[in-house]
């Protein structure tokens, strides 16, 4: 029996595959479209925000871009609400869609019910006869239904095949229905049908993939034209020994500024009447001119003026070179994040040995300053100015002030008598900025997760940091600072035998501002004369708290950055680890008889197994751990941490580190610099390194921001690599004994010797 296919002439399989087409289409398109539900501002969070006129700007700014936002969500709303309607029409419709295969059934033929006799079926057949029948005008086709009917329950065979098959006339060819109309197929319609069919696969489909793929291989993982990765390779390699100047030349030339690689750069008439006045007054920043290619092009040195006059916060032509500044300032973020990412590729290629040299590692932190400079709009050398109502006039007139930490330092009333000429809503701006910036932390834990034994670092192993960040603010509250210092103090006096046997660096030079307090206070109009002392108390305590002496110099706590502020508000661990040092030197031959009475009773059984248990417990929360890792970063990384006080930077700007381990003896980067997106309050990072060759290193951990400058983390670390394992020669099961070879040759000859060989012998 040959398989007959059917067209669906009624509409309804043809239904129901556009509804489930339709479904598929449908469902992902409105989770992508959903527009989001705008959120409600914080009323603390407003209460907070800074109403410096930069800031009023930027706000007037974004809030001009909503009615365009508002508008787009009522398009999608639109859209959503017609695509729906339409897929509940088409379901509607295919639910009422009638049945088109319907099972045949005599009894329901012949209008009887099921279990009716012989006799009562010949009597119903001979009445329908008389008004069916095509002799009495009735339809024919009709009555051979009824025909057929009758004999599928008078005759044997009929009957027979009817329960077998369903039809009285026996098996018949199985039909398949194609989900199509039947005019795709009509003679009529084959053009329209055609035409259709070469726009959707020949024209449409062709281009959608050509855009797609043409612009893949354009751009890179961060959205970077690959030309301008090429560019950043090229000059980066020449220059390995980069500065300042230098990466913002190289910045400049970047070809998504360039309108032949982007459609959205617009020629200005004006730029030949406007760039001049802008070029003759940064000349002394811009510098000579140079030779090079693409730096010497137009779009370079047009995007390189504007890069100057955003660091000098110059005002613009609003209409023409603001929005050109205000484009070129948005797309620096993601290039300067592949500069970097250029540079770490070229640290990989001199490992494997491609390249020759490679960047330094002050070169690599030049081009990250970048970042922070122009979302900030100000000179790395002036970090002050990220706060409000901060002028270039305020430093110079208080040019003893330099950083955000000695900034935080100062008591409130000597803060307020250098910005005696803001209102007090002004200065409030300052305070509540000063303290929404990020101050961080970090612990480091080093191990070789390949060996048994984790915290012993061999030459050769991969070394696995686990950085544990933490994200605090700036704490400025005289009163806990006053008190923390007191506490510190009383502490100190009461060992002052430890202090002088203890490694704490000197006493750090008096600062000038210092001095002038000194001063003050002989003079009768100051404060109490022991205030200096509780300074050098405070200096002398913060470094006790910190991992290493080091860490303490170059860490934001402890670096002129808020070490007051440390102290508040670590008082009792500063206390603690005062004691700690004092009675290290009388506990420490005990410690080591401990641990010698530990180390003999090692050897017994029951330790051996509780030694094995804990190990596999290690073990087992260590995978688990792992696999943790594993989840969390199949679920994709968020990028948003904590908006940035950014007046001058045109979009709302999130908070994002750069973490890695310098070594500063040898100019080179450990490990190669990875981005953090979501520091909230806390993350784990791990930096994977090989270890050296045997000695004692000095690392540096290093977290620093592409949003804000003068926080950066720095943090001293020690690796002591011991000398690696020595490979055995022989592996243990393949080494034999003489006893055992000759206990094998006697076993042999027994073996093998049989008593005529014996007897001949004897």
């Amino acid at each position: 029996m040959a398989a007959q296919f059917e067209y669906d002439e009624s509409g309804g399989t043809s239904l129901y595959f556009l509804v489930s087409f339709y479904a598929l289409v449908l469902f992902p398109v409105t989770y992508y479209l959903w527009p989001s539900k705008p959120k409600k501002d914080d009323p603390q969070k407003l209460k907070k925000q800074c109403q410096c006129d930069p800031c009023e700007i930027k706000r007037a700014i974004l809030q001009a871009q909503k009615p365009t936002q508002r508008l787009r969500h009522a398009f999608k709303w639109l859209f959503l609400f017609g695509a729906w309607a339409l897929f509940i029409y088409l379901a509607i419709q295919a639910s009422q869609v009638e049945r088109d295969h319907i099972e045949y059934d005599p009894y329901d033929i012949l209008e009887l019910d099921r279990g009716a006799s012989q006799a009562e079926i010949k009597r119903k057949y001979r009445l329908l006869t008389k008004t069916k029948h095509p002799d009495k005008g009735g339809d024919p086709v009709e009555f051979i239904r009824i025909a057929k009917a009758y004999a599928a329950l008078t005759n044997d065979e009929s009957r027979e095949n009817w329960e077998k098959f369903g039809n009285p006339d026996g098996p018949t060819a199985t039909s398949f229905g194609i989900a199509l109309p039947a005019w795709i197929v009509d003679q009529n319609n084959s053009i329209l049908v055609l035409g259709i069919y070469g726009l959707a696969f020949m024209v449409i489909l062709p281009i959608a993939v050509g855009t797609w793929w043409y612009r893949s291989i354009r751009y890179s993982a961060v959205e970077v034209l690959l030309d301008t990765s090429q560019l950043f390779l090229h000059f980066i390699y020449k220059t390995p020994c980069l500065n300042l100047k230098r990466a913002l030349m190289i910045l400049s030339g970047s070809f998504e500024f360039e309108e032949k690689h982007n459609n959205e750069i617009v020629l200005r008439p004006s730029d030949n009447e406007e760039l001049p006045p802008l070029m003759r007054e940064f000349d002394s920043e811009y510098g000579k001119k140079s030779k090079e290619k693409p730096f010497v092009y137009p779009y370079s040195r047009k995007a390189r003026i504007l890069l100057y006059a955003h660091l000098a916060r110059t005002d613009l032509p609003p209409d023409t070179l603001e929005v050109d500044k205000r484009y070129i300032i948005n797309k620096c973020p993601q290039l300067i994040q592949e500069m970097v990412n250029t540079a770490s590729q070229l640290v990989t290629w001199k490992n494997y040995g491609r390249v020759a040299k490679e960047p330094r590692l002050e070169s690599i932190e030049f081009l990250m300053r970048q970042s922070p400079m122009i979302v900030q709009a100000c000179w790395d050398k002036a970090p002050l100015l990220q706060l409000p109502h901060f002028t270039e006039d305020t430093l110079r007139k208080k040019r003893h002030i330099k950083t955000l930490g000695q900034f935080v330092k100062m008591k409130d009333v000597d803060r307020r008598n250098i910005l005696r000429h803001l209102h007090e809503k002004q200065y409030q701006d300052i305070m509540n900025v000063l303290k929404s910036l990020p101050r961080l932390d970090a612990d480091v834990e080093l191990e070789v997760l390949a060996d048994d034994d984790k915290k012993t670092i061999t030459a050769g192993s991969l070394v696995t940091a686990t950085v544990t960040l933490r994200r605090g603010t700036f704490q400025v509250s005289e009163q806990e600072v006053n008190g923390a210092i007191e506490a510190v103090e009383e502490v100190e006096e009461t060992h002052e035998e430890e202090k002088t046997d203890s490694p704490l660096p000197h006493k750090p030079k008096t600062h000038v501002w210092e001095k002038h307090r000194k001063k003050k206070g002989k003079g009768g109009g100051g404060g109490p004369k022991h205030k200096p002392n509780k300074k050098a108390a405070t200096k002398k305590a913060a470094p006790a708290t910190a991992a290493t002496g080091k860490a303490a110099e170059d860490s934001p706590q402890h670096n002129g950055k808020g070490a007051a502020n440390h102290v508040s508000n670590n008082t009792k661990g500063a206390i603690q680890d005062i004691a700690v040092s004092k009675d290290s030197g009388d506990s420490g031959s005990e410690s080591d008889n401990e641990q010698e009475d530990n180390s003999k009773n090692s050897g017994s059984e029951d330790n051996l197994s509780s030694d094995g248990g804990e190990q596999e417990e290690e073990e087992w929360e260590r995978l688990q751990s792992g696999i943790t890792r594993k989840e969390k970063v199949l679920e994709g990384t968020s990028k948003v941490s904590h908006e940035v006080h950014a007046p001058y930077f045109p979009e709302v700007k999130q908070e994002w580190w750069w973490i890695y381990l310098a070594d500063r003896k040898t100019h080179r980067i450990v490990t190669l610099p990875q981005m953090v997106y979501d520091l909230v309050d806390e993350k784990d990072v791990e930096l994977k390194f090989p270890a050296p060759h045997k000695g004692l290193y000095q690392y540096q951990l290093c977290v620093r921001s592409d949003s804000y400058l003068d926080v950066d983390y720095i943090k001293t670390i020690k690796v002591d690599v011991k000398e690696a394992k020595k490979m055995e020669e022989t592996h243990p099961q393949w080494d034999i004994s003489d006893d055992e070879e000759k206990e094998e040759g006697d076993s042999d000859v027994s073996d093998y010797t049989t008593d005529d060989e014996g007897s001949d012998e004897e």
